[in-house]
């Protein structure tokens, strides 16, 4: 018996698992295209910009951010066109900026992270309809069935057990690492910004204090 003659034994919630796997395999691809897009090298591109804002090449370094994927460059430069406001306009326009990439960084984890818990359950409900099929059959026949019979039945209800449990268990250890992945972007992100705010402040005092000189 092939794949697909067994998969068509598992009965009709064969199909919910297998549009989950789909959509599920489709959410990787997705999100490892964007996460890839977006991967720079966070240090190398704070000292590029502290050393434009150091000689006083602002909208060099707006322009770079521009050029530069990722959300890194996002909220430096929104902190940098907010360059000439107060530390608390600033601090807002660097949390706004990060909160908008946040959810671009975190977007369809939601649909997977649901995919890898409801499967095994479809899985499990088939598995149940499943069993009440076998048991009815058994009881139209009037108890007349041999052991085959029986566990004939019961295997075909435990296929889309054995379905859902392959579909959600590794869609859930995929969820697992591409939210680690999405947490050490958040994590690089709150250590630019700290830096980029300082950054912006001390250039701000110095140039202050040629002023009053």
């Amino acid at each position: 018996m092939s794949l697909f003659q067994i998969m068509i034994k598992g009965g009709i919630m064969m199909i919910p698992i297998a549009l989950c796997s789909i959509i599920a395999l489709a959410i990787l691809i997705e999100r490892l295209v964007s996460l890839r897009k977006i991967r720079i090298n966070a240090r190398t591109f704070v000292l590029q910009v502290k050393n434009m804002l150091l000689r006083k090449q602002v909208n060099e370094a707006i322009m770079l951010c521009k050029q530069t994927p990722g959300p890194i460059a996002g909220i430096t430069k929104a902190g940098l066109m907010k360059r000439a406001h107060p530390r608390e306009e600033i601090k807002d326009a660097i949390e706004g900026a990060a909160k908008a990439e946040v959810f671009h960084l975190e977007r369809y984890l939601g649909v997977l992270g649901t995919l890898a818990a409801i499967t095994p359950l479809i899985g499990f409900l088939g598995t149940v309809t499943g069993m009440i099929k076998a048991f009815m059959q058994i009881q139209s026949l009037g108890g007349n069935v041999d052991s085959s019979v029986l566990a004939g039945g019961i295997w075909e209800a435990l296929i889309t057990t054995a379905a859902g449990l392959s579909v959600g268990i590794p869609t859930l250890i995929v969820y697992n690492w591409l939210q680690a992945k999405v947490e050490r972007h958040v994590f690089e992100m709150q250590e630019s910004s700290n830096e980029l705010l300082d950054m912006l402040l001390e250039k701000e005092t110095v140039d202050e204090n040629r002023d009053d000189a």
